[in-house]
């Protein structure tokens, strides 16, 4: 075996290079290359490959090339009807042509090859088909070239790799070349036949060795559902998702940091019978119900995405994000690996500037779905139900539409916004949408509906998270900072995350980490329902067990959903800042705001003043709620002991008293989540004045403070904060306040401990972060959308303290 071949990961790898063995090169194994697969622990189906080389051979022999010319000379991509004429013209052609005998003969020697090594007369196949500049940086197209399943019998094999290569002229195809500058002929399509994986009896998927909306390098992004994988790859389900951190991932940590379940409404199978190879059929309650893959399988998965991006960043040069296709056999049980491109969105993205998208008006959206994408966009809808109907589509319109495919790539490229019924984050829409750098909202249900064609819309993904449309034309505004051009600053500037999803895009901003990340949001988002109605559920009545199982499908063991949730949001957040200082606060809902959980009004008392109520760590070392305290230490434990993600720290709100927190400590610690095991350090949010006034005594057993200004300026000055009665009274910038911040500050000074501010006050008040600056506080964590514009104060406070101490500076 040659050098190169050697280092060959994918047998999909350098499909186009003529100096590798398979059938049009000099040779129709492959066999050798597998040795390379096994030693790195990667399994891919058996096959071999009809190169480029090849399918120019096919062309020339076929005299093709001056049809082909001669039809696409002229013509006006734009033109969809032209487009769809000369496509179907040439595409006809090249099926009608015949294979040269002898490349006939060479692609029959390698099928029955393949077949007697399964012992069979003729086993099935996939013919899938990989085009010379499909991937290269810069210019992908998802699904831009044909791919078929279930192929069985040499004629059927020769007769789809024919129908593969004519897709190499598909109207998107001849489309998308024109629009990125390629010669036609510049361009060549090899086409891989491999040994079918049975994941029509399994499971299969895409893999991307980052998150596909922000970027973020960190995780493998997996999507799984029943069946063959074209489901996924079509968008033609909502698949189950799944979050796998690469930094801690090849040691003993387990770090699944998401998992979502996916509807799985249907899913493609064998069909024998039939005139079509495969067929569509509706899955089972229990798959619907159940996820796709174990978590060892998500494990494994992960570990070989990350593998493949390494090889392709090694022979890059560069780091190089990888798209992957993958599938489980059924039969075997076994995992393979089916094809691997780099991905093209991201990997150029040289990071130096962050856009920002705000809608300037709060209103009602009339549908939502999932965000594809950062930005917002408005226009005309155009709703449209077949692909071909896209001739009334016009330039600046926003698609609505049930599913796309890359037929409708030559409007999609001309559209302000996409809005599908179907799909997940790695459908064709959503890939596809990435490309062209449009916003587009996937999933909506009943979304050609609720909106119609006229109407004008806006579509806001600025999130990342949440896709959101309004009616009628929403203003907003874009902001874009130049990373290289914000000042670095001594104080260290973290900030405020409440949302997991949002974490990812967040932490392109500079930061020195997390000083608040809140549970509440995902308590109230993504678990919905009061930790004591999941630990009683047995006890619970019909009604409520229906509400409850609704939420928590995919788990019999309600506890563990509960502990899985969570730490599954926390840790999206501190993955997203490793390995920096997150803070993740214990949560602080106040009985009315725990009521409105599921089952919540059962277990909570009606207060008077709910504020300085049952709240807190009265709440933690309460017998009525430290069980379900414990759901949230295991969840904390889970994060760094599991994911790996050492750098989570945790915060204890609203202490009334040292001996109340010192009984909060002995509950974490017999959770296994003791303060400064491992590390961990506990601080205790500096909120009420008794926390200043006998600093030392909590300074005792916590390892420092961070200032919540709400809650100390409310009772400071005895206002309650919801009463817009006395709300312009007085607020943070009172004196009495900022006495007490300035002796929590010094105090911790004195004694070596960490202080911080995390309160909202220096997001809204510049002269009160000068305050702060002034008192040389360890750190400041502002709200997000803050950061920048607070850079340049802090800066700019420093320099003057700078000068002030030292007038020769």
């Amino acid at each position: 075996m040659s050098e190169h071949n050697k280092q060959l990961l994918l047998w999909f790898d350098q499909v186009n290079n003529n100096d590798v063995e398979m059938v049009g090169g000099k040779n129709a194994s492959l066999g050798e290359m597998y040795t390379t697969l096994s030693e790195k622990g990667i399994r891919v189906p058996n096959g071999f490959i009809i190169t480029a080389e090849g399918y120019r051979r096919f062309i020339n022999e076929a005299g093709l090339e001056e049809l082909i010319r001669s039809t696409l000379e002229d013509l006006d991509t734009s033109n969809i009807k032209d487009l769809q004429k000369a496509g179907k013209k040439i595409r006809e052609a090249i099926i009608k042509a015949r294979l040269s005998p002898e490349l006939e003969e060479e692609i029959g020697i390698a099928y029955k090859n393949l077949s007697s090594a399964y012992q069979q007369e003729a086993t099935d196949v996939a013919v899938r088909s990989s085009a010379t500049a499909e991937d290269l940086p810069g210019a992908s197209f998802a699904g831009e070239h044909d791919t078929f399943l279930n192929v069985v019998g040499i004629d059927n094999v020769l007769k789809y790799v024919k129908h593969a290569m004519s897709s190499l002229f598909n109207d998107r195809a001849i489309s998308y070349r024109q629009d990125k500058g390629f010669d036609h002929f510049d361009v060549a399509l090899s086409v891989g036949v491999q040994k079918m994986v049975r994941s029509d009896k399994g499971c299969s998927g895409v893999m991307f060795t980052l998150d596909t909306e922000s970027g973020f390098r960190d995780v493998v992004q997996i999507s799984a559902s029943y069946g063959l994988g074209e489901m996924v790859v079509q968008g033609k389900v909502n698949p189950d998702e799944y979050l796998v951190f690469k930094p801690t991932l090849n040691g003993d940590f387990r770090p699944v940091i998401k998992k979502s379940l996916g509807s799985k409404e249907v899913k493609m199978v064998y069909n024998p019978k039939g005139q079509s190879p495969v067929k569509e059929i509706k899955t089972s309650k229990a798959e619907r119900t159940s996820y796709a893959l174990s978590d060892d399988e998500i494990l494994s998965l992960a570990k070989w995405g990350a593998e493949i991006e390494k090889h392709y960043s090694e022979r890059a040069g560069r780091s190089s994000p990888m798209d992957i296709e993958w599938a489980k056999d059924g039969q075997s049980g076994e995992l393979f690996i089916v094809q691997a491109r780099p991905e093209t969105i991201h990997a150029e993205d040289k990071g130096l500037e962050i856009r920002e998208f705000h809608l300037n008006t709060e209103e009602n959206s009339i549908a939502e779905g999932i965000a594809v994408g950062t930005k917002i966009a408005a226009g005309k809808a155009r709703v449209i139900d077949s692909v071909k109907d896209i001739h009334s589509f016009k330039e600046g319109e926003v698609l609505v539409t049930e599913i796309t495919d890359p037929d409708w790539e030559p409007i999609m490229k001309i559209a302000s916004a996409i809005v599908t019924e179907k799909g997940g984050r790695t459908s064709h829409a959503a890939i596809v949408s990435r490309e062209l750098g449009i916003p587009a909202v996937i999933g909506v249900p009943n979304a050609r509906k609720v909106v119609k064609t006229g109407q004008v819309i806006t579509c806001d993904t600025s999130s990342g998270t949440v896709g959101k449309i309004y009616d009628g034309k929403l203003e907003w505004e874009e902001v874009v900072h130049r990373i290289d051009q914000i000042p670095e600053t001594k104080t260290h500037v973290s900030m405020n995350i409440g949302s997991p999803e949002s974490a990812f895009v967040y932490s392109s901003i500079p930061n020195e980490g997390v000083g608040l990340a809140r549970e509440e949001f995902v308590i109230a988002s993504h678990i919905r329902v009061h930790p004591l109605a999941l630990l009683n559920y047995d006890s619970q009545s019909a009604a409520l067990k229906k509400m409850i199982d609704e939420v928590t499908l995919g788990y019999e063991d309600k506890r563990q959903f509960f502990v899985d949730k969570l730490a599954e949001g926390v840790g999206q957040i501190a993955a997203a800042f490793y390995p920096k200082q997150v803070i993740v606060r214990f949560s602080d809902f106040k009985t009315n705001e725990y009521a409105t959980l599921i089952g919540g009004k059962e277990y909570e008392p009606e207060e008077e003043n709910p504020m300085i109520g049952w709240r807190g760590a009265s709440r933690y070392a309460h017998p009525d709620f430290a069980e379900a305290f414990k759901l949230e230490c295991e969840a904390m434990k889970k994060i760094r002991e599991e994911f790996g993600l050492k750098n989570l720290a945790v915060m204890v709100p609203f202490c009334r008293t040292p001996e109340e927190g010192q009984r909060v400590l002995e509950i974490m610690a017999e959770c296994g989540l003791a303060k400064g095991y491992d590390g961990l350090k506990v601080y205790v949010m500096c909120e009420l004045p008794t926390n200043v006034l006998r600093a030392d005594d909590f300074l005792d057993i916590f390892d420092g403070f961070s200032i919540g200004s709400n809650d100390l300026a409310q009772l400071t000055l005895g206002l309650d904060r919801d009463s817009s009665i006395v709300a312009g009274i007085s607020n943070e910038n009172d004196p009495s306040v900022k006495k007490f911040i300035s002796q929590a500050i010094k105090k911790c000074q004195e004694r070596g401990k960490y202080i911080g501010f995390c309160g909202q006050a220096p997001s809204d008040y510049k002269d009160f972060l000068r305050f702060l600056i002034q008192e040389k506080i360890d750190s400041v964590s502002l709200i997000p959308d803050t950061i920048i514009p607070m850079k340049f104060e802090i800066h700019d406070e420093e320099q003057k303290q700078a000068r002030e101490e030292d007038p020769q500076e």
